[in-house]
């Protein structure tokens, strides 16, 4: 047994089999809008609840430090290339330029709500972290675009 965490690409790639699976399930009862909506809610709610047990291990409010501590795991399996930007102790920004978690869900056939796995989660995550942080994104390399443009600001 070891303590070294899952790889979050690792987590996203199985959540993803059973997610396809009951996308497609539905997508054929409820038509693809309706069934991305609940794909798209449902993982939010997912991600505050992932945003609250982080939180947890913190002793105190977490901070934009605290958020760029935990992003090791997101990277892990060299699953992101990311630039820094800036990192003061009220905004943090990169940009993502190379995004395996999109390639992975291309190739899982599940292209067309690879955003909704994945993207959908940032800010969601942030709600159950920390009062205090918000993320502004404009694009992702999921939905098209040559990077992701990460800017978090900690509330006044």
């Amino acid at each position: 047994m070891t303590d070294k965490p899952m790889p979050m690409i690792e987590k996203r790639r199985i959540e993803a089999e059973i997610i396809g699976e009951i996308y497609d399930v539905l997508k054929e009862r409820h038509g693809k809008e309706e069934a991305q909506e609940i794909i798209r809610i449902s993982v939010a709610n997912s991600a505050i609840t992932q945003g609250r047990e982080f939180r947890a291990k913190y002793d105190h409010e977490p901070t934009l430090a605290d958020l760029a501590a935990n992003h090791h795991l997101w990277d892990m399996d060299n699953a992101l290339e990311r630039t820094y930007l800036q990192e003061t102790d009220t905004a943090l920004d990169y940009d993502i330029t190379r995004c395996e978690y999109a390639r992975m869900y291309r190739d899982m056939g599940l292209g067309e709500i690879g955003h909704l796995l994945s993207c959908n989660r940032d800010g969601s995550f942030c709600i159950g972290f920390s009062d205090n942080i918000e993320l502004t994104r404009t694009q992702t390399i999921m939905e098209g675009a040559d990077h992701c443009d990460f800017r978090y600001r900690l509330k006044s």
